[in-house]
């Protein structure tokens, strides 16, 4: 058997003569895999300062020196729909069956700013999410859920600052210490103009909103994570893994940024800055993505922009299995898919996790579908043993070669934003958008050529028959309870009060000061969703995509 340094020396490839089945093996981001990965590939590496240990910096083995040992990830499963009544009792049933975080789903109308009564909600209202318009419905949607005791993400981002304002005054009225409250809010405008294309506001403009959050929470709020940037949509959207982990993580430095020009100190806020990634079918390209991103984080925060704090340098995420990925053809299929992309998440290290239901291309998850992908987490967690040491696949020549390519990937794309002037102007000039609708394209050729796998769908394929997987169904009769609670709130609440408070917070908007106190002050008064967005969008106006 061939001897080799274990640090220098690449020993003997095998032969070229060997068949192989195909003349190229690629990840599903398109990149060639070799056929062995050996200690040359890694020769470049620094195993200290570059791998390292966990719980130490640069991070790239995970944050916590005893990785899920001493506590598992937070089982939080996203879920949203129909009324919040109904929404309410799916957040019970799941925490009864061992769900560890809530996870809040809006839908359409309310991602968009508007009530359940707007013209432009018709046909909408519950479908793809809860429908929530005032406090009334939020007071609703948290019935019996002690919001000191439970850590709550809310999915939201172009109104995402009158959704927290509900969020604290329904706290409020619990009698809940805003100081111990802990959770999420996603809160990520910029995958918004990048990817899923959900803004009201001028880019600038949604910006302010954030930083706004930032401010208040960091003094108010301060166990509460204002942002989730999210990988997760742009990866859908047809991104790549590098070029996801490249646009999050800029989108990341971009909000650190502008926090730092409104006067805000980096280790005060950027703690409480979270990440939500994508978990793809390529198994060891999102490990090593993950780790990549730990690392990448962890010397930004250091060396761009000189931070020595822990709390600042770690990077903390969010995982979902990736919905881009499941099957209408074959759907239990699916299972198999989200429970291989969930185990990928778990061995990179995440803090949290959803796993998406198998026929959630087809609708939302029933109660039976929901509870199968929450069992998924707990075998992972519980069976596998995978959660028994840390970072089990640090070493390996593979994943460390992948994680090294990964951070010189997002580092060149970096420099290129950066050269444009920051991310809001390379949105603007349509730069991450091309990019991600090239890759988009190029896989679509790669699956019609057959040189990408989808099993069931262009290999494999079995007549379906349509009657294989019970769905959810949101009627009509959602739209009609919402719109006799919001007749009800306004004849019961103080017109006048919400004229006034509404009034002030155009005059706090055009005066350029923090948003969040006038807006929680519109909220107590029980205007709505859409009037408080209305009175925004008389100051900032509305955002127009240009044509790219």
């Amino acid at each position: 058997m061939p001897t080799t340094d274990a640090l220098t020396e690449q020993p003997a490839k095998p032969s070229s003569n060997v068949a192989e089945r195909k003349p190229t093996f690629r990840t599903v981001s398109l990149d060639e895999v070799n056929r062995l990965y050996t200690p040359a590939d890694v020769a470049q590496l620094d195993a200290e300062n570059d791998i390292g240990s966990p719980g130490e910096f640069p991070y790239t083995r995970g944050i916590h020196a005893s990785g899920y040992r001493g506590k598992l990830w937070t089982m939080r499963q996203f879920a949203g729909f129909g009324t919040p009544e109904e929404t309410n009792l799916r957040f019970k049933y799941l925490s009864k069956e061992g769900q560890t975080g809530l996870s809040v789903a809006y839908d359409l109308p309310t991602l968009m700013g508007y009530d359940a009564d707007s013209p432009l909600s018709e046909g909408e209202v519950g479908k793809c999410g809860v429908a929530v318009s005032s406090l009334a419905d939020m007071e609703a949607l948290f019935d019996g859920i002690d919001l000191e005791q439970v850590t709550v993400s809310q999915t939201i981002n172009a109104p995402a600052s009158v959704l927290l304002a509900m969020y604290l005054v329904v706290a409020e009225k619990q009698g809940a210490d805003w100081k111990k409250i802990s959770g999420t809010l996603q809160n990520d405008i910029l995958k918004e103009y990048i990817a899923q294309k959900e803004w009201i506001y001028p880019i600038r403009s949604a910006m302010k909103l954030v930083i706004d959050t930032f401010e208040f929470c960091t003094e108010h709020v301060p166990r509460y994570n204002p942002i989730s940037v999210s990988g997760y949509h742009i990866r859908e959207a047809g991104a790549t893994a590098l070029q996801e982990l490249a646009f999050t993580l800029r989108d990341g430095i971009e909000y650190v940024d502008w926090g730092m020009r409104a006067g805000m100190d980096i280790d005060r806020f950027v703690p409480r800055i979270s990440f939500f990634f994508n978990a793809h079918n390529d198994f060891f390209e999102e490990i090593a993505k993950y780790r990549a991103a730990r690392r990448i984080w962890a010397r930004v925060m250091r060396d761009r922009f000189g931070s020595s704090s822990e709390r600042t340098l770690k990077l903390r995420f969010h995982t979902q299995t990736a919905g881009v990925s499941l099957t209408v053809q074959q759907p239990l299929n699916n299972v198999v898919r989200v429970a291989i992309q969930a185990l990928a998440g778990v061995l990179g290290g995440t803090q949290s996790l959803h796993t998406d239901s198998y026929d959630e291309a087809l609708a939302l998850p029933t109660d039976r579908a929901a509870l199968l992908s929450l069992r998924t987490q707990q075998i992972i967690a519980e069976e596998s043993g995978v959660a028994n040491t840390v970072d089990p696949l640090g070493g390996s020549y593979f994943v460390e070669s992948l994680t090294q390519k990964m951070e010189d990937g997002a580092r060149d794309y970096f420099e290129r934003i950066d050269a444009m002037g920051g991310m809001v102007e390379a949105i603007e000039k349509g730069f991450p958008q091309r990019e991600i609708q090239d890759s988009a394209y190029q896989y679509q050729k790669a699956l019609e050529a057959g040189d990408q796998t989808i099993v069931g769908v262009n290999k494999y394929q079995m007549e379906q028959t349509g009657t294989e997987v019970p769905t959810l169904v949101i009627n009509e009769s959602v739209r009609h309870h919402q719109l006799e609670r919001l007749e009800q709130t306004r004849a019961h609440r103080d017109n006048q009060a919400v004229v006034r408070t509404l009034d002030k917070l155009r005059r706090v908007a055009e005066a350029g000061d923090n948003t969040m106190p006038a807006t929680i002050e519109a909220v107590r008064e029980y205007a709505t969703l859409g009037e408080i967005c209305s009175a925004l969008r008389d100051v900032y106006g509305i955002y127009e995509e240009p044509a790219i």
